[in-house]
């Protein structure tokens, strides 16, 4: 979703009532939706609003390879990427290199069909645009591209694994004599 602040805020308000306590309950939820939309520097890639449990998930694109600028619809301004917040002690770091990050959820296949070889192997280069993997979302093949050159250090995902959007699914170092 990439509604404004003060579009999700509308979009608040106009809650039809029916529906008594429940519509009162996601009345709520699309209001703090709102807060944190109002209160967050860069538009989230999803919001999810849920009423069972009532969860609001907000969900950012992982910034562009090497910082820089978040990507910007034409025509809007780019804005500058947020630091990612440090991780918890006893996380798992992040890999080393470049990351190749799964851009839906999905699952993860590294062969074109069963059986068949792998896109690519670790120590293969790649180059930018080449196909490293698929993700299945729904009975579609979405190709897994790489944004940049380099040699595949680590897979990160099991072949035929669920994977999460932003997930690290290759590592890229630099390729000899870059």
């Amino acid at each position: 979703m990439s509604a404004r602040p003060e579009e999700a805020a509308a979009a608040a308000r106009d809650v039809e009532p029916a529906g008594g306590a429940d519509a009162e309950h996601l009345r709520a939820v699309c209001e703090a939706a709102a807060g944190l939309l109002a209160a967050a520097p860069l538009p989230p890639a999803a919001l999810r609003v849920r009423l069972g449990a009532a969860a609001v998930e907000l969900d950012w694109a992982p910034a562009a390879a090497g910082g820089g600028a978040a990507h910007a619809a034409p025509g809007e301004p780019a804005v500058p990427a947020v630091p990612a917040a440090p991780a918890p002690p006893g996380a798992a770091r992040a890999p080393a290199g470049s990351a190749v990050c799964a851009e839906t959820v999905g699952v993860f296949y590294r062969a074109p069909q069963p059986g068949a070889d792998p896109f690519v192997r670790v120590g293969d280069v790649v180059r930018p645009g080449q196909q490293l993997a698929i993700i299945e979302v729904m009975k579609l093949m979405i190709p897994v591209d790489a944004q940049e050159g380099g040699r595949i250090a680590e897979v990160c995902a099991d072949d035929g694994a669920s994977v999460e959007y932003g997930e690290p699914l290759f590592v890229l170092a630099a390729a000899e004599g870059d």
